[in-house]
């Protein structure tokens, strides 16, 4: 499944970077590197792929629920990723500000029909061509080729990164590595900047260049780091205690809702409300009834791929909706939606602003300090509760511990203790 995925998101990444510069030789009348790495790779194509190939398989017989979340999911991947270049280099990659119906000119709806209609295609008809093509190549040539590009990849990510933010350390070789690969990629389209910054410029002329902002007065200022990961944490808590209330109410029982093996955290919830507030912290003062779409459509996006993701990871279900109307192959269904509608309008227009105040009030120091010992315990605890469920499915199936780590696992989290944690998981074939 690994080389699978990496298969698509190499061959799409080159085909974005195809597309984009095709596009920009017919508009600019002469070649620019359209992607931000040195190599022929516009890896948010491939990221997308991913994502639509991972998560779409089961509505290829539904053209109309394909087109819609290829739509969604392209266009969030797209809003993330102008939202984030942004950020980190004080710069939009592109704006639609002047097309109908945008959004911060990071994303539009021309454009995320026409993304609708691309994952259609992709997902539907491309894709049996592009695994035929990876199953036809022996797997030795397909695997020694596959880490080979990531490989270079990495070296090209690295040394983009610290051209971009003009840091210093980096290796000679590494310099070197990126050069060549400049140099390939100016031949093979005919023209390139020598230098990454000015190449991002020619490529980019839209890049509105910010100011760059003094230190901080408080701590976790606005929409920072710091803020955000207490949120993730205090997320994972809340969520996780009202999913055990709420199951004792309907369904009369306690049980455990946590997705962790340590602590009461139900991490879909703590990424939901860490992730929710990144993307709408932007959007805070719009009106409800947008706040409410926008957390429905995107609240019922990230829970369908949430079931995808563990379903696939770890051959478990966590919860199935079947048996609640409209729902979607039991991993969402539209009253839940309508819930996370619900949930984005209180937390940003009542929740977000008292937690907010009260994460400023911290200590500056004490706060970083208390900040990176959650993150660490957080980081932490989603390894071993990853390795512990990836252990609890091998097991179901039957097969032993190979090794010192898996032996460990087995002892410390046996099928009593995984079924007292995670008492919905269901394991799949």
């Amino acid at each position: 499944m690994f080389f699978r995925l990496l298969w698509i998101f190499f061959l799409y990444s080159f085909a974005g970077w195809v597309i984009e510069t095709t596009v920009a030789i017919i508009k600019q009348k002469r070649f620019v590197n359209r992607g931000v790495l040195n190599g022929p790779l516009c890896t948010i194509y491939g990221v997308a792929a991913v994502v639509l190939s991972v998560t779409q398989r089961e509505l290829l017989d539904n053209i109309p629920l394909l087109f819609v979340f290829s739509a969604i999911y392209a266009t969030v991947i797209e809003w993330l990723a102008g939202y984030f270049l942004e950020k980190t280099n004080h710069g939009k990659w592109w704006d639609y500000s002047k097309i109908p119906l945008n959004l911060d000119g990071y994303i539009c709806l021309p454009y995320s029909l026409l993304w609708g209609v691309l994952g259609v295609v992709a997902v539907k008809w491309i894709n049996p061509f592009v695994y035929a093509l990876y199953d036809w190549i022996p797997r030795p040539v397909t695997t020694v080729i596959l880490w080979v590009l990531l490989g270079i990849f990495a070296v090209d990510a690295l040394g983009t990164f610290y051209a971009i933010h003009h840091r210093k350390g980096i290796s000679s070789r590494v310099v070197e590595a990126n050069n060549r690969l400049a140099g390939f990629t100016r031949r093979f389209g005919n023209a390139i900047a020598n230098l990454i910054q000015r190449r991002l410029t020619r490529a980019h002329p839209q890049i509105q260049e910010r100011a760059v902002q003094g230190p901080p007065v408080v701590f976790a200022q606005g929409c920072s780091f710091y803020k955000i990961s207490i949120l993730f944490v205090v997320g994972s808590f809340l969520g996780d205690i009202t999913e055990t209330i709420f199951c004792r109410i309907t369904a009369g029982v306690w049980m455990s809702r946590s997705s962790l093996v340590w602590g009461p955290f139900s991490v879909v919830w703590g990424l939901a409300l860490a992730a929710g507030t990144l993307l709408m912290y932007s959007y805070r003062n719009r009106s409800d009834s947008f706040i409410f779409i926008f957390g429905t459509v995107i609240g019922g996006a990230y829970e369908y791929f949430c079931s995808v993701f563990t379903e696939i990871c770890y051959g478990t279900v966590f919860w199935d909706y079947s048996q609640i109307p409209f729902n979607l192959g039991g991993r969402i269904n539209l009253l839940y939606c309508f819930f996370w509608g619900i949930a984005a309008v209180i937390w940003l227009k009542v929740c977000y602003p008292l937690f907010s105040k009260w994460i400023e009030k911290i200590p500056i120091k004490p706060g970083k300090i208390i900040t990176w010992v959650l993150v660490i315990f957080m980081a932490v605890n989603m390894v071993v509760s990853a390795a512990a469920l990836a252990r609890y499915s091998e097991r179901a199936h039957g097969k032993p511990a190979e090794n010192v780590i898996e032996s460990i696992l087995d002892e410390r989290f046996d099928d009593e203790r995984m079924q007292r944690i995670y008492p919905n998981a269901i394991q799949v074939k």
